[in-house]
């Protein structure tokens, strides 16, 4: 199982929400590179880079800090964000970028997502965010009427690299992550799923590995990791073993 270390990007800064809530950022990091650098340094082999302001925008805002990680962090770079061009989408792999989450246009445009996945192969993910199992988009902003499942099912055979499957209520709560819930998404999919929200502790992580056979093939780690909680380098041990 892959862990990827998050950094959130809101005014050019590394932050963490509370369940999605723009008002409720906790500045972590003035320079998002260094932070990089530092996960880099404990031994991670990928990094989730999400543009909060982008989500927001509905287009790329924090663009320097970006370019500064992919610059200095030397691992592969998943970015997530108010990509919903292929235009975008683009622009942004050629910059460097290994791999781009889609999220809002995977259901507002599932075609520009098809086109996505079969002209960049294994370089377009799914995010996936659900609020009591209902699809939210644009920064979280909205809660449409269908299920991550529902969702999901739709790009089965596109072409996508992985899912990301956010459990919003609780991103950045440390409550734990809803290993029951990806789990289950994860057995009625060809497609290998990252676990992201909640995740608190090396024992979080434990529970998820537990379901690799059914489908879980990573782990998206933020707050945990800033205030404490979960020490990098003893969680990349414990998958690692």
């Amino acid at each position: 199982m892959i862990l990827y270390p998050a950094i959130d990007l809101k005014d050019g800064r590394c932050v963490r929400l509370l369940r999605g809530e723009m008002s409720s950022a906790t500045v972590f990091n003035d320079d998002p590179a260094a932070q990089a650098q530092s996960f880099v340094a404990a031994g991670c082999r990928w990094l989730h880079v999400v543009d909060l302001d982008g989500a927001i925008a509905g287009k790329p805002v924090n663009r320097q800090a970006v370019e500064a990680i992919i610059a200095k962090a030397g691992v592969p770079v998943q970015l997530g964000g108010g990509i919903r061009s292929l235009a975008a989408i683009a622009d942004w792999l050629g910059r460097g970028v290994a791999r781009i989450v889609l999220g809002t246009v995977a259901l507002t445009d599932p075609d520009l997502v098809k086109t996505a996945c079969r002209k960049w192969p294994e370089r377009i993910v799914l995010g996936i965010d659900a609020r009591a199992g209902k699809v939210a988009i644009e920064g979280w902003a909205k809660t449409s009427e269908m299920t991550a499942l529902e969702l999901a099912l739709r790009f089965e055979d596109a072409g996508a690299a992985a899912i990301v499957h956010t459990d919003i209520e609780r991103d950045g709560a440390l409550e734990g992550a809803n290993v029951e819930a990806t789990a289950a998404l994860a057995r009625r999919l060809k497609m290998p799923v990252i676990a992201s929200g909640g995740i608190a502790s090396l024992a979080d992580l434990a529970a998820l590995q537990a379901h690799e056979s059914d489908g879980i093939a990573g782990a998206i780690i933020g707050r945990a990791l800033y205030d404490g909680r979960i020490d990098l380098k003893q969680a990349l041990a414990l998958v690692s073993a």
